[in-house]
């Protein structure tokens, strides 16, 4: 795990309290509401300066529609939304634009989310020319050979064509394009999902190495890949079905996991070690995760619990302190 570096005299980079965001659903020729799917339910948590957060879970439990709602594409139900100390939750889109230069997004695609009519230089650059970073055509050719330099690219190669370049020399393209703007923050979407595990460890080191010159760069890495969100994380926030159930630095967490669905989640990640691999007991879930339509009563997580009991369906455990910055939702952890 990395060190965190970030300075106490400045303002968290995202605040989030008691973030919501339902998604209706409509039927009918006169589309009425019938249903909501309630992506995020009462969600809060922050991120400091410096510090990268690892946002983990099953496909589905709300992980990038947390990434998208913090770079407001997507417009929350209700709670609030702060960048830098700035509310941006009900922001109208004419005021987003200097917002989301402070804020990046890398996506988990690196070919679908490059348009393959533009050059590598002019994909990288598009955001100097949108923000007004630059005013010489030379001031904006050596700033986006600076920014591949930056990514691991070489600037030989601004003149391609994404579909000439390799998964992980994409991915790159695109860490490249979100540094342009100089970001407070980077929301990594599963940025490393569709490589294969050498360009994945090199993406990593490079995501290191560039919080290691701007002290002050903060990400947001969503993964379900949980050693690698050990690997970079400073914190780390476990979802499930729309709620964050356990919160806690990375060594605390890995170390001293409390919650049953971490637990679970923790015991089917493969282990490098075939001795440890061997010998540790796995927890298997039974049951489905729960659709997002109809929750289910009090823990959402207690139809799939091995420990749940009869108060587990009739409240909603709280994320609470257990002591040494480690928050737990569970009523018998």
């Amino acid at each position: 795990m990395c060190d965190n570096n970030s300075s106490v005299s400045l303002p968290n980079v995202v605040d989030v309290k008691n973030l919501k965001m339902y998604f209706p659903v409509r039927r009918g020729i006169l589309r009425r509401k019938v249903a909501e799917v309630k992506a995020l339910d009462d969600v809060s948590f922050s991120i400091k300066p410096g510090e990268t957060l690892g946002l983990v879970g099953e496909s589905g439990c709300g992980k990038t529609t947390m990434g998208r709602c913090i770079i407001r594409l997507y417009k929350p139900t209700s709670g609030v939304l702060k960048f830098e100390g700035d509310d941006v939750t009900d922001a109208p889109e004419s005021q987003l634009r200097e917002f989301r230069r402070r804020a990046a997004l890398v996506f988990q695609d690196p070919y679908s989310s490059l348009n393959p009519r533009m050059n590598s230089a002019d994909i990288v650059g598009e955001p100097l020319k949108i923000h007004k970073l630059v005013k010489k055509s030379s001031e904006y050719r050596d700033r986006v050979a600076e920014l591949f330099v930056m990514s691991g690219l070489s600037p030989d190669m601004m003149d391609r064509f994404p579909h000439e370049f390799s998964g992980g020399q994409r991915q790159r393209l695109s860490v490249a394009r979100a540094l342009a703007g100089d970001p407070s923050m980077i929301i990594c979407d599963e940025p490393i999902s569709a490589l294969d595990v050498s360009m994945q460890a090199q993406i990593l080191n490079l995501l290191q190495e560039l919080q290691e010159r701007n002290k002050k760069l903060s990400y947001l890495f969503i993964s379900h890949d949980l050693l690698a969100v050990q690997y970079i994380s400073h914190r780390v926030a476990v979802m499930y079905l729309g709620r964050i159930v356990e919160l806690a630095s990375s060594e605390e967490l890995y170390e001293n996991t409390m919650h049953p669905y971490s637990q679970a989640l923790l015991s089917a990640q493969p282990l490098p070690q075939p001795e440890t691999e061997l010998a540790r007991q796995r927890i298997i879930l039974t049951g489905d995760v729960p659709s997002p339509l109809n929750p289910p009563s009090g823990c959402s997580f207690h139809p799939r619990c091995p420990v749940a009991k009869k108060e587990c369906a009739e409240s909603t455990p709280q994320l609470r302190d257990v002591g040494n910055g480690h928050f737990v939702a569970c009523h018998y952890s």
